[in-house]
Parts: C-alpha cells; sequence; structure tokens
C-alpha cells in the first residue's frame, strides 16, 4: 500500500516551522523503537525524555493524529516525522497488526463516529421540509452575485480592448474562474479556465477568444430571461452553468430502446478525477447519445463499454433543448459489428446538422461525427478528412497518431467517428478492413 501523501503535503500540516523542522528530524528508522502499518492506521513508539517511549498513531483516512507525549501542538512532532517517515519508506514500517493501544483507540474513533451517524441521521429526520427549498435559494442568490460580478468583469476587460488580454497570465483567468466556484457556478469557472490559454493558441486568437466571451454572455442573458424560455432550453442554462439534473428522477421515465453502436471513448484526468466519455449512436434511429462517468483514483467506472462493438440497451436522456447526454436504464447484450450502418456521407450534411444543432443549443461544445466514408488528405501542413468532393473537416491538433493512421488506411477509404468543436475534429476511433481501430487510447 502506498500512501497519496508526499512530503510537502505532509509538513503544510505542521502547527508551525518549529514542529515542521523538529519533526523532519524524527523521519529517522533511528529515532523509533517500533513502526508499523495497515490499511487503516500507522503507529510507532518513539523514545523521549521519559521512562516509556511515546506512543504516536495516525488514522490514514483524515489523517487524524494522536500521541501520548505532552505537547499541546497538533499535530505534535511525533505524528509530523511518522507520517513523513512512512512516505519515505514504507519498508521499515515492519508491524502489520496494530498493537493494543492502536486497536482501542481506532475503535474508540469508529464508536464516536457512528454515534454522529445516528445523530445525524436524527437529525435528518426531524429537519425542516423547507431546508431543500432555502438551500436552492440560497444557491440561486450565490449564482445571481457571480454573475452580476462576471458581467462587470467582462465589461471592463472589452473596454480595455482585447489587445491588452494577451498581455496577462492564466492566473487572471483562474483567478476569477476561482469566484465563479466560490458562487456555485462550476460550470462558468470551467468555460473561463479554458480561455485562459487562447490567447497563446496561435494565430487568430482574437476571433476564438470573441467567439468565446460572446458564448458566456448570451449564456448570461439566457440566464436573465430563463423564465421566459422553453423549459429545455432553460435546462440548458442551468446545466451549462453548473446545476445538475436529478439521475434517479430521469431513469423514472420512459428511454430510447436501440442497438447502439460504441463509436469511441476517451478518458481524461485532472489531478485524481477521471472523466469517461462514451459515444453511442443507434443503428436504428441514427440518434448520438454521450454517457458521461466519473471517478476518483483508479476506482473503475459504474458501466462499461468497448469501443467498436454493438450494445442492446435502453436510454433515458438528460433534459435539453438538443439532448446529446443519455443515462443507461438497462442493457442487452454486447455483440462485434463489422461496419456501421449510418454516418454522414458529405461534409455538408455534418455542417447543416451541426449548424441546427447551435441553434437550438448555442453552448454545445463537442460534437458527435460519424463519417460514413472519408480519405486522409494533407494540404499546407495540416490533415483533413475529405468526402468524395474533396470537401473536409480539419484534424485536431491533439491528434498524434496520423503516421499510425496512414499505415492502417494505406490511401483507402474509411468510416471515422469523432468529436468536433466548431474547429477541428479529434478522431476517436475508425473502421477499416472489416474491423474497428480505436484511436483514443
Amino acid at each position: 500500500m502506498s500512501i497519496a501523501w508526499n512530503t510537502e503535503q505532509i509538513l503544510a500540516l505542521a502547527p508551525d516551522a518549529s514542529t515542521a523542522k523538529a519533526g523532519n528530524a524524527l523521519a529517522q528508522k533511528s529515532k523509533w523503537l517500533t513502526l508499523g502499518f495497515d490499511t487503516r492506521a500507522v503507529w510507532g513508539e518513539c523514545q523521549g525524555s521519559g521512562r516509556s517511549p511515546y506512543q504516536t498513531k495516525i488514522a490514514l483516512r483524515e489523517p487524524a493524529f494522536a500521541c501520548s507525549c505532552p505537547s499541546r501542538k497538533f499535530p505534535c512532532k511525533h505524528g509530523l516525522g511518522l507520517f513523513l517517515l512512512l512516505s519515505a519508506n514504507e519498508a521499515v514500517f515492519t508491524q502489520k497488526t496494530p498493537p493494543v493501544w492502536v486497536a482501542e483507540w481506532l475503535a474508540k474513533r469508529d464508536e464516536r463516529q457512528q454515534q454522529a451517524q445516528k445523530e445525524s441521521a436524527s437529525k435528518a429526520k426531524t429537519a425542516d421540509a423547507k431546508a431543500p427549498t432555502r438551500r436552492a435559494e440560497q444557491r440561486t442568490k450565490k449564482v445571481e452575485a457571480g454573475l452580476a460580478a462576471l458581467e462587470q468583469w467582462l465589461r471592463d476587460l472589452l473596454r480595455q480592448g482585447l489587445a491588452t488580454v494577451q498581455m496577462k497570465s492564466p492566473r487572471f483567468w483562474m483567478e476569477q474562474a476561482a469566484r465563479l466556484v466560490d458562487a456555485q457556478a462550476p460550470g462558468i469557472a470551467r468555460l473561463l479556465q479554458q480561455m485562459a490559454f487562447i490567447t497563446h493558441s496561435g494565430k487568430d486568437w482574437q476571433e476564438r477568444l470573441l467567439e468565446r466571451l460572446s458564448c458566456l454572455h448570451l449564456l448570461m442573458e439566457g440566464y436573465k430571461r430563463i423564465i421566459t424560455l422553453p423549459s429545455a432550453l432553460q435546462a440548458d442554462i442551468r446545466t451549462t452553468i453548473g446545476w445538475t439534473q436529478n439521475q434517479d428522477e430521469l431513469l423514472q421515465q420512459a428511454g430510447w430502446h436501440d442497438l447502439w453502436l460504441v463509436t469511441g471513448q476517451r478518458i481524461e484526468e485532472d489531478e485524481r478525477l477521471r472523466t469517461q466519455r462514451t459515444w453511442l449512436v443507434g443503428q436504428t434511429t441514427g440518434r448520438a447519445a454521450l454517457i458521461l462517468q466519473f471517478t476518483y483514483g483508479r476506482e473503475a467506472f459504474k458501466e462499461s463499454f468497448i469501443a467498436g462493438s454493438l450494445v442492446e440497451a435502453e436510454l433515458v436522456f438528460f433534459e435539453s433543448a438538443y439532448p446529446l447526454r443519455a443515462l443507461v436504464k438497462s442493457r442487452g447484450e454486447t455483440v462485434r459489428l463489422a461496419a456501421p450502418q449510418t454516418g454522414y456521407a458529405t461534409m455538408n450534411q455534418v455542417i447543416e446538422v451541426y449548424a441546427q444543432a447551435l441553434l437550438q443549443n448555442p453552448w454545445l461544445e463537442l460534437f458527435p461525427v460519424l463519417l460514413s466514408s472519408v480519405t486522409l488528405r494533407q494540404a499546407e501542413s495540416r490533415w483533413f478528412l475529405c468526402d468524395d468532393e474533396e470537401k473536409g473537416l480539419l484534424l485536431s491538433s491533439r491528434f498524434q497518431q496520423i503516421g499510425h493512421l496512414l499505415a492502417i488506411i494505406g490511401g483507402h477509404p474509411f468510416a471515422a467517428f469523432g468529436e468536433w468543436n466548431g474547429d477541428a475534429l479529434l478522431p476517436l476511433g475508425i473502421w477499416a478492413e472489416g474491423r474497428f481501430i480505436n484511436l483514443s487510447q
């Protein structure tokens, strides 16, 4: 077992600099008479100035510290030293079974936690039935205040001119994003974080930034008038800002039965948070669906899909003016499929459908594109997927498998699936010579 704490994080727990220094000095095996740890705790005995050694223990989950030394600092130097030693050298912790003084401490902690849970449950039963409504009202006020401050921030930015923005560091955007997180509008915070690096993204960055700012302005104006808008568009605005829809309620609705082709899958990591996007296309309806899942660390995702396979399933879509995200209500067998039965035949079809999608949901970030037959072409050092009329979609600079793709297709037409963001296509998979090749790994 390896702990997730490093030296810098552990020292940040010190109550003061002198304790941190003393803890560092104790992070040596020679300072400890006994050392041990298991999945729940780490413990050790350190000989101090008294007759009996100090008994130091740490509950790893929180972490929580306890020591028999007389220090009033928390954590004390012994706790810090023990934690630092564990982080640096687990091998010296030879005991694997907690001694009595550790087991009794853990048992008392468990007892207190169970009692706290009982009290919390009891309070929940007697809680004011209007509490959820009050919380919703409080969040609404926070969001409205955050959007008002953001509107003034944007006015100041545009008044100074976009040229001045290029002189600012990403911190300029990140600080404003942090304020939106505090205002409980995480969706807008994420949009601002994405803008932080546009000014250094190459030629025509002004146009790209202005487009993003315009969408953000449209979002704020839409929120001001949200009660006058259709319910589906209201849902899009609230989702983009950061509200979530109740998944249990969604699963009570009737779903869409189909044979769904798993056209692509992509996993992204942000520190310990892992996000999985799985794209499906119904073989009967031709409807696209996005299964979005989140997990932490190495924990498995709830739903498992194999890219290139065909799944019998019933999906329930989130409310939206252009529904894409869905939940799996039920699923049956998974089989292999040689090639998709649907898809866009020309790039004109792609652009036409994409334009209609934006008319319904202007804040659509990713659009699924399944192309029935394309070829790979290069022009001015850039790569495109082209139809029979030589009209093409630019491939994203994030796609780093051009050589691999060329080796597979050998200049022949193939079917492909990718995510289109309005500027470029990120391929996730292709079908060539009767088989599916995953390009997102």
